[in-house]
């Protein structure tokens, strides 16, 4: 039997061997086009791939690969080698756009990518995503991380002609305007306007139309920021308004609210609108189906006749 030691040194040096002859035959096929030099290419991608030195990955149709920091662990002395190799098999490879999603255990890693020519792309919570164009003669068409916020708000009127108004806790100067507040991730525009009056002021209510929406800049986080209006139709008629957000809640009388000085002229139109929809017989609908491509849920609108 052979000693440990040269066990070890034999498998060392074939590896070692093995890594040469590759070296050597990716470099002549690669500087004369053959035939089967894409299949070849491929071969040595997947070959290196499968190298333990190598983050191995997600890769995604254009031609990027993911690594996430809980998928892939490795301890902070190892990395920079380990991304080192992992960018010469990328590059090599012709992969367009390497991300990293570290999450807060593995923030050591964040300087080491900076290092390395990482950028910010976004973060949510537990974890930021880092990215790194590859093609120097290519421009970077990534598209920036969401920048538009969504809010609703609802018109709701009951059968006494009187509209359900909010003023908030939290405010620059005295006001009465609609409830709502911020669609959540994955949240329907009518689930999140029926859920915002509801939490805000006790009342259940059902959708009737979307009315209008209104379309800003430069807002919360410098993002851009769209609110929909909504018509909503209430089924319940006792107030029990949130104790943490709101001050006051009531219901109020329509021509009211229109004169009301503390009411802003953007929210006199919404409610001018929700009238004049109501008087033409104009509803904006709702049709939900499931994308034929991506075979993901949408929600699509459209005007027909007829509210009530």
């Amino acid at each position: 039997m052979f000693p440990t030691t040269s066990v070890c040194g034999f498998f060392s040096l074939a590896n070692y061997v093995n890594k040469y002859c590759l070296l050597k035959l990716s470099l002549y096929l690669f500087q004369r086009p053959t035939a089967h030099q894409g299949t070849f290419r491929k071969y040595l991608c997947t070959n290196m791939a499968s190298n333990k030195n190598i983050f191995k990955g997600v890769n995604d149709r254009f031609h990027g690969v993911t690594v996430d920091s809980e998928k892939e662990a490795c301890n902070t002395e190892e990395f920079p080698n380990k991304l080192n190799e992992s960018l010469t098999h990328w590059t090599n490879s012709k992969t367009r756009c390497v991300w990293f999603k570290v999450c807060t255990e593995q923030a050591e890693w964040v300087p080491i990518l900076v290092k390395n020519g990482f950028n910010f792309h976004h973060a949510k919570h537990g974890f930021v995503m880092m990215y790194k164009w590859l093609p120097s003669q290519e421009i970077c068409n990534l598209p920036t991380f969401a920048n538009t916020l969504v809010g609703v708000g609802a018109v709701v009127i009951n059968n006494n002609n009187e509209i359900l108004v909010v003023s908030e806790k939290f405010y620059d100067r005295p006001h009465w305007k609609l409830p709502g507040g911020y669609v959540e991730p994955g949240e329907n525009l009518i689930d999140a306007a029926i859920r915002e009056v509801q939490e805000e002021t006790g009342i259940d209510t059902e959708f009737i139309s979307l009315l209008t929406l209104r379309h800003g800049h430069f807002g919360l986080f410098d993002c851009s920021d769209m609110y929909f209006v909504l018509a909503l139709k209430p089924l319940t008629q006792n107030i029990v308004k949130c104790e943490r957000e709101i001050n006051f809640c009531e219901w109020m009388d329509i021509e009211k609210y229109l004169g009301h000085p503390h009411v802003h002229d953007l929210n006199r139109f919404f409610l001018k609108k929700y009238l004049e929809y109501r008087e033409k017989n104009i509803k904006i609908h709702c049709d939900h189906g499931i994308h034929a491509v991506v075979k993901k849920p949408y929600t699509v609108y459209h005007a027909i006749n007829h509210i009530h």
